[in-house]
């Protein structure tokens, strides 16, 4: 019977909240060529002896605060979500889980599926919005793995779903949940990039100045600042949300380059103008992880609170709820 392989593949977690298993995670992180994209030199020079020697211990604090009973919620979710999906593809399929950096490690699962004689391997990197540092990552390792294997099978990947119609309903489908319409503001929060990667898509053009903030535009579905502001809009067409209720802003940034608006400061800048209660979508994530749980519920409620906020409502991920194992499914099929 032939048989696709389907490789899930989320960026990683530390093996615990350990000081080392976080050092060791984030060196593994950051000396990616496509997460710092910086001079040779330089990058090592600042990732091993500065960023992760000092960021370790405090990022460990904040993975303690993560994990509970179950331990990392981005791997048991993307476990579960892999097991759901392979109940409901059925015996044509074998549904595998990886991870860019720690375990399960793409480079193991690949070892794995070359022994397994598949017909067709699908790779769908579980970021919606296409990014060298993420998407590009992956499809690196891929093809450096494959480039050794003896019989290569049929080979498709899946770089992009930040507009399919059924991701778009997942997370409309989560907005329904908490009635949107009791809320003063709608917050569409993804996840950053320095600026110069972004502009290496379109080189020569200034970015911050492109129409992609409110309009399709047709280089858009590879450009991860073009592809953020169409999941916002889509997903605020399919809930109902008006132009004026909503707005879109960029968390976890390392210094001033990165792109914006900044999270945070549209949070102090809402609060100040006496808005009370604000709703926040984070649909750069499928499953719930640090920047959800920690930087979000716990840190930017405590920020919006600070400036005369009251209430900060995370809406959670798509995790392994039933829609998003038929999302899934559909954005496989449809991609392959």
């Amino acid at each position: 019977m032939d048989q696709t392989a389907v490789i899930l593949v989320n960026v990683g977690t530390p093996d615990s909240p350990s000081v080392g298993d976080v050092r060791k995670y984030l060196s593994q992180f950051l000396n990616d060529r496509r997460v710092i994209d910086l001079p040779w030199l330089l990058q090592k020079v600042l990732v091993n002896l500065i960023i992760v020697p000092f960021r370790a211990p405090k990022s460990a604090k904040l993975y303690q605060q993560l994990w509970n009973e179950k331990g990392s919620p981005l791997l048991y979710y993307s476990e579960n979500a892999a097991a759901k999906l392979q109940v409901r593809m059925g015996e044509n399929y074998r549904i595998y889980n990886a991870m860019r950096l720690g375990n399960p490690g793409l480079d193991r699962i690949l070892e794995e599926v070359k022994n397994q004689n598949f017909n067709k391997i699908i790779i769908l990197p579980l970021f919606p919005q296409h990014a060298s540092a993420t998407t590009g990552s992956v499809f690196e390792l891929v093809l450096s793995e494959m480039s050794h294997w003896n019989t290569i099978p049929e080979l498709h990947f899946i770089n992009h779903f930040h507009d399919h119609p059924a991701f778009i309903d997942a997370f409309a489908a989560q907005a329904a949940k908490y009635q949107s319409t009791k809320w003063d503001h709608i917050l569409f929060s993804f996840h950053g990039l320095p600026l110069r990667q972004i502009s290496k898509v379109h080189p020569g053009n200034d970015c911050r100045q492109c129409l992609c903030k409110t309009e399709t535009i047709k280089e858009g579905k590879l450009c991860y600042q073009a592809a953020c502001y169409e999941t916002a809009r889509l997903i605020s067409q399919q809930a109902g949300f008006s132009n004026d209720h909503y707005s879109v802003s960029f968390q976890s940034r390392l210094d001033k380059n990165w792109m914006s608006p900044f999270t945070d400061k549209i949070l102090i800048q809402k609060a100040e103008e006496g808005i009370k209660n604000i709703l926040v979508f984070a649909p750069s994530f499928v499953a719930d992880c640090l920047e959800t749980k920690i930087e979000i519920e716990k840190d930017y409620q405590l920020l919006f609170r600070k400036y005369g906020g009251e209430n900060l409502q995370l809406v959670e991920s798509l995790n392994d709820h039933d829609s998003w194992i038929g999302s899934l499914e559909q954005i496989i099929k449809s991609g392959s």
